[in-house]
């Protein structure tokens, strides 16, 4: 039931993001080395015949020697894409291509998308059961039903690897977790309460069936789909699945089963929960409005009628929202690790036990800033955010334990503790806190002056910083050229955005009295200020900051960094007692490597170094990490002994007197950093670990290393993002996508960079 609806692009900013970089949202990685001929023979023939042959004598064994264990199978026929209707298999591609791409983002689960083209319920089953060996798991998605009902019950049947239409399943697990934690709230007990279900098909039935397998009596089930309450005798429009949970009432319609009702649980269409209906309820209602894109009742109509309710919907924009990506990820990461047979109601009914059970405990640090200080358990927070880190942790490792005790597991865990710790480790904390950056800027939107906005791809970031709810876009450039590239790139409404032409701007009488001071003993002129401010788009997006008309400044697409920040700090200084300096983040699977300075200071003293050193430590653990600080040289603990070593010695030597509460360690090349089996060398060493703050000794090594990591890494490299200005600053590099100054707009106006 995700739905980011409160999130605005055009057609064609959602068909470039598809298409640019390569097309699609997949690629395949080989996890071997690929680059001898020696690796090629073990990797293909004859080499490849070795696990071959282990797995024809003991099939099991294919898990050990091939992906099979990691890997999920993501499969529609597209008869029902998320609220479009039946457009077919390969109409589905994006969707599923989208959904291997969450399995492997937040749950570290290999996925690849299936598009099946028949509506034949047996013959697509006998497709998907053929390829049984391929994969560990089988994600079913956007199969309309009652189709769906049978196709997941056969596959249920005849594999022996975990099978799960998330459509239905998902949803379920979902409003469960959010119903436990509402009863809980209101004392009641799920024995007791009166639910109407409004909606009859795949989500609704399986969310039905679900909360009676936790609790909730059969006879305190009233089911309504388009034709009224599902009675028994009624012979319209039942079939078998609706038959199953007909119960015998006078009621008809909608309204007279709410009447006294507890909980409503909608997954039908927008505006099917009247106000009105709502009050005739019984006291302290739930209320789960979950139809997409809109609710059968928004919140703010729900609490205008009843105060007392707590209310779900499937959306972003309101509290509680019901969303899959809590589940299914999680769900299958532990029925893969414990080599599960299927998905069974025990594991379903963990999930959502788990998932209740989190929303209670107090929220983490970074989850709270993304989404508000507020965000504790109670009325406004039956369940998680979806960003939440402890999410992997929680949900698989109840998933795990659930399939064990209820026989279905095939490798049972003997170390919990210490496969808790493991699930921990699979994901990078960079890749959450980056997300919940971002909604920490939705949460706080801000003025970010865009520099360069006569730039195609800068003007893209700042048309997505504006649709995406980040904050406002201020624009400079030639007003009409702005205005006409934001037409050609199919914005609406041109006019809505805010454009500032250095040339005519009403601001330059302002900006020359501010600047002039400043720079009348540099050289300048009050003519050559006026012509700066006119004619350098640099100093002129600055004055917009430190005139208060801006909080933020991104360039650096149409001049090089260095040239960009001279121009910059004509009008802005560092903060006092800061120096500026420059982070790249390599961004891994499991970790974060931090690197400064890599922009700024060519030849940085020690008191320089030190500083830096505690700033970017400062930013790792903004980001989720524990900071291990490594001042890298050639020299590793004096050898071979070097004239430039003695002022990382001396800052080293001044963390010492300042005791920053961090690891470091240093002078040491970057294998004695990095290389666990060269760190062995060193027992002496403070680090606990490998570093993942690397502190260059000069600008021409540490920039040189960014750009060939850059180039080497691809999209794995975020920055540099500028750090120790007095306002946010960030410059780009020329070479950069939207998707990249994007990225460093809202880490600026988040305030985790700058």
């Amino acid at each position: 039931m995700a739905d980011e609806s409160n999130v605005r692009f055009t057609e064609r900013e959602a068909l470039f993001y598809h298409n640019t970089i390569r097309p699609g949202k997949i690629e395949i990685i080989a996890s071997k080395p690929m680059a001898t001929q020696r690796d090629l023979s073990l990797a293909y023939s004859p080499g490849v015949a070795v696990p071959v042959q282990a797995i024809a004598d003991d099939p099991a064994c294919a898990y050990d020697y091939t992906a099979k264990g990691n890997l999920v199978a993501v499969i529609s026929n597209g008869t029902a894409i998320l609220g479009m209707g039946n457009l077919g298999a390969l109409a589905s591609k994006p969707v599923m291509e989208g959904k291997a791409v969450l399995f492997k983002r937040f749950a570290d689960v290999d996925a690849i998308d299936i598009e099946v083209d028949t509506e034949d319920p047996d013959k697509f089953i006998e497709a998907i059961a053929l390829l049984e060996p391929s994969f560990g798991g089988i994600n079913l998605e956007d199969i309309k039903a009652p189709e769906c009902f049978i196709i997941e019950q056969a596959l249920r049947d005849r594999l022996k690897i975990p099978v799960m239409h998330d459509d239905q399943h998902g949803t379920a697990i979902i409003s469960a977790a959010g119903l436990l934690n509402a009863c809980f709230l209101t004392g009641r007990r799920l024995d007791e309460v009166k639910v109407v279900v409004n909606g009859a098909g795949a989500a609704a039935i399986a969310c039905t069936a679900l909360m009676k397998a936790m609790g909730v009596r059969h006879d305190n089930v009233i089911m309504c789909d388009r034709q009224g309450v599902i009675w028994q005798g009624r012979e319209t429009g039942m079939d078998q699945w609706k038959s199953a949970h007909a119960v015998n009432t006078p009621a008809r319609t909608l309204e007279e089963a709410l009447k006294g009702a507890d909980i409503f649980l909608g997954l039908s269409a927008a505006g099917a929960l009247k106000p009105a209906w709502v009050m005739d309820m019984a006291p302290q209602p739930i209320i789960f409005a979950m139809a997409n894109p809109n609710p059968e009742i928004t919140p703010p109509e729900a609490k205008a009628a009843r105060p007392d309710c707590i209310i779900a919907t499937g959306r972003s924009d309101y509290p509680n929202q019901v969303n899959n990506v809590l589940g299914f990820p999680f769900i299958f990461r532990g029925a893969l690790d414990v080599r599960a047979t299927t998905i069974n109601e025990e594991m379903k009914i963990a999930a959502a036990r788990a998932i209740a059970e989190l929303a209670r405990e107090t929220v983490p640090e970074e989850v709270a800033a993304a989404y508000g200080t507020n965000h504790q358990f109670g009325l406004d927070y039956i369940i998680p955010a979806p960003f939440d880190p402890r999410l992997m942790e929680v949900v698989s490792s109840a998933v795990a334990k659930a399939a064990m005790d209820s026989g279905v597991a095939r490798l049972p865990i003997t170390d919990f503790d210490a496969y808790r710790t493991s699930l921990k480790a699979r994901l990078n904390p960079t890749t959450s806190v980056l997300t919940t950056v971002y909604a920490l800027a939705k949460q706080n939107p801000r003025r970010v002056v865009f520099a360069e906005a006569e730039n195609e791809v800068m003007l893209r970031a700042a048309i997505q910083y504006r649709d995406f709810g980040y904050g406002t876009p201020v624009l400079v450039g030639r007003t009409q050229a702005v205005l006409d590239k934001l037409t050609e790139l199919g914005v609406s409404n041109p006019a809505g955005y805010e454009i500032h032409n250095a040339a005519n701007s009403p601001l330059v009488g302002e900006m020359i009295a501010y600047l002039y001071p400043r720079l009348q003993r540099r050289g300048f002129l009050e003519r050559d200020i006026r012509r700066m401010v006119n004619q350098d788009r640099n100093v002129f997006a600055s004055l917009l900051v430190a005139l208060g008309h801006g909080e933020a400044l991104i360039s650096g697409m149409t001049r090089t960094f260095a040239q960009t920040l001279t121009e910059v700090r004509r009008v802005l200084d560092p903060k006092p007692g800061h120096i500026p300096f420059g982070i790249h983040l390599m961004v891994g699977k499991n970790d974060t490597v931090f690197m400064a300075d890599t922009t700024v200071n060519e030849r940085p003293g020690a008191e320089d170094l030190a500083q830096i050193a505690i700033e970017t430590a400062a930013v790792a653990r903004r980001m989720g990490h524990e900071p291990r600080v490594a001042f890298l040289s050639f020299s590793t603990f004096g050898n071979p002994y070097g004239k430039w070593v003695d002022s990382i010695r001396a800052a080293v030597a001044i963390l010492d007197e300042r005791a920053p509460g961090f690891e470091y360690e240093g002078e040491m090349s970057p294998d004695a950093a990095l290389n666990p089996k060269v760190m062995a060398n060193y027992p002496f060493s403070r680090l606990s670990g490998r570093a993942n703050v690397l502190i260059m000794p000069g600008l021409q090594s540490a920039n040189i290393s960014a750009k060939l990591l850059r180039e080497l890494g691809g999209n794995a490299v975020i920055g540099p993002m500028l750090i120790g200005m007095e306002k946010p600053v960030q410059i780009a590099p020329m070479t950069s996508l939207a998707p990249d100054i994007l990225t460093l707009a809202v880490l600026a106006a988040a305030g985790i960079a700058g």
